[in-house]
């Protein structure tokens, strides 16, 4: 705790990289996991790709206003609305996140790197007009000005990640003194790239993930037996002293 504590005042510019373990702790589970009802009425390998967008679009729509559905049903845990205040007071300067729930933008983050798209935003597939968000809980997954279908924000299988996000988080990185990962097991490529990135480039890092990562090696500190949002708060109780 004082460990981290320390690094986190002592550094000038610091990014921290989450994943699904950021948004399970607000109880969102994990949509790949199969113990999930989800899996009972889709297969989430068949319709989180864009070929399903194109050639099975009722589907592919009844799937994603259930995931749509589910967020809306959970919200940003004590964490990030830490991780909201110390970007606000200095302590940390940018979120580079494989998540696309927009937790950290509802936490108050600003700079957030969305690797993978968000559920905060829907447009055309075709005509890329936006479209809003509650328009696509309501049954309204048609453009109005020109009839394509609708679509969440996010990258679909098939899809590049959007390339100005992505060289945003390459440059926050590439300031970083210090990097913290948060939640993520690091095997998705080439997001996964990151914390290395860092590493190389001279900054501290920090692993918290209940399960060993493949980077752990590469570590300052792993932090494995406790909560994220139990180690943000300890953090910050222990910053305000």
């Amino acid at each position: 705790m004082k460990q981290l504590k320390d690094l986190l005042l002592e550094a000038s510019h610091t990014v921290v990289f989450t994943g699904a373990g950021m948004s399970t702790e607000s109880g969102l589970p994990d949509f790949r996991s199969k113990s999930r009802g989800l899996w009972e009425k889709f297969n989430p390998d068949e319709l989180a790709n864009v070929n399903a967008l194109i050639n099975n679009e009722a589907e592919f729509t009844e799937f994603y206003r259930y995931r749509l559905r589910e967020i809306t049903k959970y919200s940003p845990h004590k964490g990030h609305y830490i991780l909201g205040k110390w970007e606000e007071s200095g302590f940390i300067q940018a979120i580079i996140t494989q998540n696309v729930d927009g937790f950290h933008h509802d936490a108050g983050n600003k700079n957030v790197m969305e690797l993978h798209g968000t559920f905060r935003k829907f447009h055309c597939h075709d005509c890329q007009k936006e479209h809003p968000r509650e328009d696509y809980l309501n049954d309204k997954t048609h453009c109005y000005d020109c009839h394509g279908t609708v679509r969440p924000g996010i990258v679909l299988f098939g899809e590049m990640l959007p390339q100005d996000v992505f060289q945003q988080a390459e440059l926050e990185t590439m300031r970083a003194d210090l990097f913290i990962v948060l939640g993520s097991s690091l095997s998705v490529s080439p997001a996964n790239l990151f914390p290395l990135q860092a590493k190389e480039n001279g900054a501290k890092l920090v692993i918290v993930n209940q399960e060993p990562t493949l980077y752990d090696m590469y570590a300052d500190l792993t932090i494995q037996d406790q909560t994220i949002k139990q180690l943000l708060i300890q953090v910050d109780e222990q910053i305000q002293k």
